[in-house]
């Protein structure tokens, strides 16, 4: 599949790849409506994230199945980052992505039906469909990278995601007041946040596919083949130098599972303590704002010392996260707290590392569809560490899992230095032929 121009966007990118600050406008431009659509998405995914797993586990009355909802939502998000990076690679991020948004928030309502009806089939097939919600607002971020410069693109990826922050915070900590709002309605408690996400999610799809023009991808895409044309010695399929795709899809996978694996189990663990929502809700709300909040400095970071230095403090972090979590104290809130906000950090570092190192990989030429293929391992890697963890959690106890889910994490650290070897052994040869 390519991109849909037209001779407008031609001329665009002709401007903008002949003007700088040109450039710099419209990635700038570019970056306030991803951020405004992230803040929405935020809000969109952390209703899932908060009480999936108890809606499950009161509509089914068991604790074994309570890691369905993360699976399923993970799986829909799965096909919708497949699609999403299809259509973003035929029609532009504006379009792929506002559909994207779309059918999330279609799903949220779904779930809000399905809890009222009492339905659990209804339920897991409009979990399904709400993935779509958390698939976009993921790849919402490689639209702030279309159009930056290579050393910036850490940066801009830190700036899509820190935004997700405002929401993502925000709706974990409305789960009392939601609940309230949904009982008025004579819904389920529970089913409150799902009416958050989804006005959220609706909301950003049509801000995205209304105001985010001119499409970065597009333009991206116009700037490439200008560049071929006027130097017809470029191959059109030339990839920057760096480590190869399969090094930032490992990352990002691996992180996903240890992350995913933890934080699904632990409102569950909390409820059996005997914690309140609220409580549950303020350390879930903690672990996603350490899972985006740190991410201008981790951008930062990233462009500055490499990507590789920073995932490994990503599965070194992740592994301290499960340490805590399983020598936490059943009564110790303080300690969950700390666990899951080093949980979500180490997510944050290896995240934006691998994001960095896709990009770095990849053209404007192969860009959205390569994106969303990896997006689909992700959301797969993601959809088996939720199913497990319930699975996990019921053989053995949630400290077993904790520890787990660090040890995992450290895998990534084999992969980059067999890739950095590699690498260097390809430079050798470069050097030995030239």
């Amino acid at each position: 599949m390519t991109l849909m121009t037209s001779p407008d966007a031609d001329a665009l990118a002709r401007a903008i790849a002949a003007d700088e600050d040109l450039r710099r406008r419209v990635q700038r431009r570019t970056l306030a409506i991803v951020v405004i659509s992230q803040v929405l998405g935020g809000a969109g995914l952390a209703a899932g994230v908060t009480v999936g797993a108890l809606l499950a586990k009161q509509m089914l009355g068991s604790d074994s199945l309570a890691g369905m909802p993360t699976a399923l939502f993970t799986l829909g998000s799965a096909l919708a980052a497949f699609l999403v990076g299809r259509f973003s690679q035929r029609w532009g991020r504006r379009v792929g992505l506002g559909l994207g948004f779309a059918a999330g928030g279609l799903g949220a309502i779904g779930v809000v039906v399905a809890a009222a009806a009492g339905n659990v089939v209804l339920l897991f097939g409009a979990l399904f469909i709400y993935g779509a919600g958390t698939a976009t607002n993921l790849q919402a971020r490689y639209a702030g990278t279309d159009l930056a410069l290579p050393a910036q693109r850490g940066t801009a990826i830190s700036v899509a995601m820190v935004s997700t922050t405002l929401g993502a915070v925000a709706g974990p900590n409305l789960v009392d007041p939601l609940g309230g709002l949904a009982q008025s309605f004579g819904l389920p408690a529970l089913a409150g946040p799902f009416l958050l996400a989804g006005a959220a999610y609706l909301a950003a799809g049509i801000v995205l596919l209304l105001l985010l023009r001119p499409d970065p991808l597009i333009v991206a895409r116009q700037i490439e083949s200008r560049a071929v044309y006027d130097q017809p010695e470029a191959p059109k399929t030339a990839t920057p130098a760096g480590a190869p795709v399969y090094v930032g899809a490992t990352v990002m996978v691996l992180t996903q599972i240890a992350m995913v694996a933890i934080m699904t189990m632990t409102p569950v663990h909390m409820r059996a303590e005997h914690f309140g929502i609220a409580a549950v809700g303020l350390v879930i709300g903690i672990h996603i704002g350490a899972m985006y909040l740190p991410s201008l400095i981790t951008g930062i970071v990233v462009d500055k010392f490499g990507r590789a230095p920073m995932a490994i403090a990503s599965g070194a972090t992740l592994l301290l996260a499960g340490i805590v979590a399983a020598l936490a104290p059943a009564d110790s809130l303080g300690v969950l707290i700390l666990a899951l906000a080093l949980l979500g950090l180490g997510w944050n570092f290896g995240f934006i590392a691998g994001t960095a190192l896709i990009v770095d990989s990849t053209t404007p030429a192969n860009r959205a569809r390569t994106q969303g293929t990896i997006d689909v391992l992700i959301a797969l890697a993601g959809a088996g560490g939720g199913a497990a963890s319930g699975m996990v959690m019921a053989a053995t106890d949630y400290s077993t899992l904790s520890l787990g889910g660090g040890v995992l994490a450290l895998l990534l650290i084999p992969v980059l230095i067999i890739a950095r070897r590699s690498s260097r052994r390809r430079d050798s040869e470069s050097l030995a032929h030239s």
